[in-house]
C-alpha cells in the first residue's frame, strides 16, 4: 500500500474536515493509495488553530507559519490548500510548480484573471495531478443522476435548476468575516464560493451556459467587525442566475437557473439539484440527503416516487450500503476520488472524479458574466 504524504495548507474548518476524512481512508478499502498527512501550515500559529491537528494526528512531522517552508518540504507528496480566495493564485502555483499534487478549495482563485494564471501554470507542468474541492457530486442520489446523464435517461431536457442555500447571514449582528469583504472574497461575493457548488453538476453533465441574466442582492451592508466597530459589508449576499444553457446531444436550448443565497431563511447549507427531461426527472436536495425523487415517463401515469439511496457510492465503503449517507461521508468520497485518479491514471466514470480546473474556468466565466449582467441590467452572452 502506498502512501501519499500531505500538507495542509490553511486550518481552519475545511483543513480540519480534510484531515479527519486522511486518518479514516482505510473506510474505502478498495483504494491503493492511503493519505497521510504529514505538515500543516497557518498563517496564525495559535494553539486553537493548531492543537486540534497535533493532538489528533501522530503523523505531523511539520508545524508552519510559512506556506513556502511546507512546500519546499521533500516529506510532502501533496498539498490541500483552503485559504481566502485573494491567496488561491499564489499559493496554488507556488504548490504546482514545487512539484506537489494539489487540492484546492474553490473558487480556483479571486476572479477569472487568477483562475487563467492558475490553470496556464498547471499547463506547464502536467505531470501534476491538480483539482479542485467540492464534495456535493459525491453523494449517493448525485452519482444516481449522474448515471443516469450518461445513460441519456432524460431524453430532451426540458429545465435545470441548481442552488446552494444558506441562512446564518440573515442575523445582522453576525461579526463580518473576509467572504463578506471584497478584498478577500472577490467581486463574485456568494456567486464564488457557493454558486462553485451550485454550477459544478450542471458543468459535468454537459448543461453549458450560453448565457445569463443575473440579479444580485447585498442584503447586509454594515457589520460588526468584532472590535467594537461597524464596517462596510461589500460582498453580494445573494445572486440569482438564469442562462440559457445547451447540451452536447441537442441542439434545443434550455432554461437554467442558479439560485446562491448566503440569506435563505430557515435553509442550513441546503445544495440541491433538478433535473426536467421529456423522458425522466430527478430532484434532490441535502435537507433529505438519502433520498432521490424521480419521475420516469413511459406515457401512462405521471408520479413522482422517492428512493432511499442508503451508502451507493462511487468509491466502496466498509459501510453496508443499506445504512445512511452524511457530509462527512461526502467529503471522503471526494478524497478517495482524488486518491483514485493520483493512483489509476483516470477516473472510473463521469461523475466519480474530482471538479477540474477546466470546469472552475468555465464557473468562472459564468460568474464573469453574471456580474456584468447585473450592472447592465441584461443578458450577456458567454
Amino acid at each position: 500500500m502506498k502512501t501519499v504524504r500531505f500538507g495542509i495548507i490553511g486550518c481552519g474548518v475545511m483543513g480540519r474536515e480534510f484531515a479527519s476524512a486522511a486518518a479514516r481512508c482505510f473506510h474505502l478499502p478498495e483504494l491503493r493509495l492511503r493519505p497521510e498527512v504529514v505538515a500543516i501550515c497557518n498563517r496564525s500559529l495559535t494553539p486553537e488553530r493548531i492543537d486540534w491537528f497535533t493532538d489528533n494526528i501522530p503523523t505531523i512531522e511539520q508545524v508552519t507559519g510559512d506556506y513556502r517552508e511546507l512546500l519546499a518540504n521533500p516529506d510532502v507528496d501533496a498539498a490541500y490548500i483552503a485559504v481566502p480566495h485573494n491567496l488561491h493564485e499564489e499559493l496554488y502555483c507556488a504548490a504546482v510548480r514545487a512539484g506537489k499534487h494539489l487540492m484546492g478549495e474553490k473558487p480556483f482563485g479571486i476572479d477569472r484573471k487568477a483562475n487563467n494564471a492558475i490553470l496556464a501554470c498547471i499547463e506547464k507542468h502536467p505531470d501534476r495531478l491538480v483539482r479542485c474541492v467540492s464534495q456535493f457530486m459525491f453523494f449517493p442520489a448525485v452519482q444516481r443522476i449522474g448515471r443516469m446523464v450518461e445513460a441519456d435517461a432524460f431524453g430532451e431536457i426540458i429545465e435545470v435548476s441548481a442552488g446552494f442555500l444558506h441562512c446564518s447571514d440573515l442575523n445582522p449582528d453576525k461579526p463580518i468575516n473576509w467572504k463578506r469583504m471584497v478584498e478577500y472574497n472577490g467581486e463574485y461575493g456568494c456567486m464564488g464560493d457557493l454558486g462553485s457548488h451550485a454550477s459544478y453538476v450542471p458543468i459535468r453533465a454537459g448543461w453549458e451556459p450560453l448565457n445569463v441574466r443575473a440579479v444580485l442582492s447585498n442584503i447586509v451592508l454594515e457589520r460588526r467587525d468584532g472590535k467594537g466597530r461597524t464596517v462596510p459589508c461589500d460582498t453580494w449576499d445573494n445572486a440569482t442566475l438564469v442562462c440559457e444553457a445547451g447540451a452536447a446531444n441537442s441542439a434545443r436550448v434550455f432554461p437554467l437557473t442558479l439560485k446562491i443565497q448566503r440569506i435563505a431563511p430557515g435553509e442550513k447549507n441546503n445544495w440541491y439539484l433538478q433535473v426536467l427531461g421529456t423522458k425522466a426527472c430527478a430532484r434532490f436536495s441535502t435537507k433529505s440527503a438519502n433520498t432521490l425523487e424521480i419521475l420516469e415517463y413511459t406515457g401512462g401515469e405521471q408520479a413522482w416516487q422517492r428512493i432511499d439511496m442508503g451508502h451507493e457510492v462511487a468509491y466502496r465503503s466498509i459501510t453496508p450500503e443499506g445504512h445512511q449517507f452524511g457530509m462527512s461521508d461526502a467529503i471522503l468520497q471526494m478524497l478517495g476520488a482524488f486518491l483514485h485518479e493520483l493512483g489509476e491514471g483516470k477516473s472510473p466514470s463521469r461523475f466519480a472524479g474530482c471538479v477540474t480546473p477546466e470546469e472552475t474556468a468555465l464557473a468562472h466565466r459564468l460568474f464573469t458574466a453574471a456580474l456584468e449582467s447585473h450592472n447592465k441590467g441584461t443578458v450577456v452572452a458567454l
